[in-house]
Order: structure tokens, then sequence, then C-alpha cells
């Protein structure tokens, strides 16, 4: 189903291609947003929806001294977030903490709590575990895997273990699995990996070109989506990685982020360089995964319904991020700086 944009509307001054929602704030609707400007002093934004869901404010803005690539938040404390950023060619990664009177000033610092400087090559995301308070963090760059030690309180952070990726793959992204926090997926140029963090060791390799972004089921183990350049979205059960559950058509053009819904695990979101966010119902056999037979079948392209596609967008788009406090709301950002979020309570499925 085509669509245009019936949502709220917040614009950045600058390119932007990252926003993240605030897990920790249990109160508000509330997001970062932070900016890819080359030139000028970059910004991190905080932005609230409007108990009446008709305004986006901004409730915070800060200075970031480097174009941000990569946002998190911390999903224990709403105050604490990370930062993947570059500066002439040279990546960095830290933990930053909003000032405790941050309403009461005009673009205030933040504090920078952390600096994970043991990374060698291009950062690409920091990792926190979902589901809330946990002592690590991970790091991936493009030839490594960093599990960091943290303790924010003591604003200290020291490797905890490493491993490399084996060549000629080189690491795009990852997911923590909510379910297990010994397992981690990653994301590669032409494969999606499972490694046990215990171990460093990975203990599936599913070879696929040109993964971008995964996303594990919140609710249904061992389930795991995948956003692909050219072949859209892909549902795979771990436990059975041959073929995949479910083949999703995807974008027009390259399909760069994916998530699932953080209530509703049959609503997933993907958004691309098409300029569009489309809405899926894409369910997963009751999470029971494929069956024997259905496994000695070639994989067939199986199109689950495009339930809506927002397609009121100027240039691609980079950034998705469904809301924990309302899981009937999202955000997305397109790189021109425009931030939307759009409401599906419509699209919910019934049960």
């Amino acid at each position: 189903m085509q669509g245009g944009s019936t949502g709220v509307g917040y614009g950045l001054k600058y390119q932007a291609r990252c926003i993240t929602d605030i897990k920790a704030d249990r109160v508000h609707t509330s997001f970062l947003a932070g900016t890819l400007s080359l030139k000028e002093e970059n910004e991190v934004h905080l932005i609230q929806l409007s108990p009446s869901g008709t305004e986006l404010n901004c409730e915070g803005l800060f200075y970031h001294p480097h174009e941000i690539w990569h946002l998190a938040d911390c999903p224990f404390n709403p105050r604490i977030f990370s930062t993947v950023y570059a500066s002439g060619g040279t990546y960095g990664a830290a933990l930053w903490e909003i000032p405790e009177l941050y309403n009461q000033s005009n673009a205030p610092q933040l504090e920078q709590l952390v600096s994970l400087d043991a990374h060698n090559g291009k950062i690409k995301c920091i990792i926190w575990w979902p589901l809330g308070m946990h002592d690590k963090v991970i790091g991936i760059d493009e030839e490594n895997l960093v599990v960091w030690s943290l303790d924010t309180s003591a604003k200290s952070a020291k490797v905890h273990s490493q491993e490399s990726v084996d060549m000629p793959h080189y690491f795009s992204g990852g997911a923590w699995d909510p379910h297990d926090q010994n397992s981690l997926a990653t994301t590669c140029e032409s494969a999606i990996q499972c490694w046990d963090l215990r171990t460093m060791k990975k203990t599936i390799s599913i070879e696929h070109a040109n993964v971008r972004s995964a996303d594990y089921n919140p609710n249904k183990q061992h389930l795991v989506v995948t956003a692909e350049d050219e072949s859209g979205l892909r549902i795979w059960d771990f436990r059975m990685p041959k073929v995949p559950v479910r083949e999703i058509s995807g974008h027009a053009h390259w399909t760069w982020s994916v998530q699932h819904n953080p209530k509703y695990d049959e609503l997933i979101l993907s958004a691309g360089t098409d300029s569009a966010v489309n809405l899926w119902l894409a369910s997963s056999n009751n999470g029971e995964g494929p069956t024997s037979e259905s496994l000695l079948e070639p994989p067939t392209r199986h199109i689950d319904p495009l339930i809506h596609s927002y397609n009121d967008y100027e240039d691609s788009v980079y950034g998705l991020a469904w809301s924990s406090k309302d899981p009937s709301v999202f955000a997305s950002i397109s790189y021109d700086g425009r931030v939307v979020v759009e409401s599906v309570k419509p699209h919910i499925p019934k049960r």
C-alpha cells in the first residue's frame, strides 16, 4: 500500500544519518538524533513527542565535536549514549553524558565519559545489550570485534575480549541477541555470522552478499531479519540457516536499515536509498521456524504484504527507531536532516 507521510516532522540544521530511541526514558516518547556535517560543529538533538502526538519538541541541543556516523542509547540511563564519529578520515568512538541541567542552557557541552580507543580500523557501531543493565558494550570496526567492560560511574572502560574477522570479510554492523547475552550476530560484506561472546568464536556463518543491517526478533528466539542491497529483506532461523524463513522484496534501491517492532514482532520497518520507509507484516510460522519439508524445497521469493510505504521524503532514509515507550510509534531520519515520527496504530495486528 503506497502512501505519503501523515507524521510529525522536525528539521535538523545539517545532514544526518543517525537516530535512536531512548529506551530508559519511561515517561516520554523521546529520541536522539545526530548530525553529519563535514565543516560545521555537529549537534545531538534530544527530541520528544508531545502527549497529544501532534508536535516534536527539542528538549536539548548539544554540540558534538565530529561527524556522527552511529548513535546508540544506553538502555539503563536516559542521559548516556554512544557515538561513532569521524574527523579527517580518522574514526573514533565514545560514551557521552547529557548534562543534568541541559534544559537550562543553550547548546551545552556534552561530557565525554569514556573514549573507546582500542579500535584500529574504521569503526562501524557500538552496541548495548538491549534489555537493560549490563556491564559490557561491544564495538565493531571493519576488522575487529571488541567487547568492552564498562563502569559508567567510574568513567572507565577496558577491553574484555577481542577477535578479528576472517579475511576477506569486513564487518559492517551487528545486533546483540536480547534472548542470550552471550550471542551476537554480525553482518559482513558477504556473510551473516553468529558469535559466542564467551569464547569469541563463530558458531554460524551464512554466506550472503552485501548485508547492511540485522535485527533480532524481540519475542521469538533464534530469528533474525536482515537488510541486503539487492535482495531486500530476509528472515533467518539460526537453528536452520541453510535457507531463509521468509524473503521480502524490500526497496526499489538499496535496503539500508531494518527493525522489528519491540512488541508486535510481525511488524517490520525497513528504510532505503529510494527515499522510502516500508512497513511490512511478516509472520514467521508463529516462531516455529521452517518445517523439515520446506527445508527440502528450493527457496522461493515469498512476498509478504507491504502494509504501508511512507514515501514523503526527498533524500535517502538511513535511520529508523521504534519507540520503546509507545511501540505504535517510530521515528525515521533522512540524509537531509529531516526527522519524521509516524504512528502505525491502524496497522497493528489484531490478536
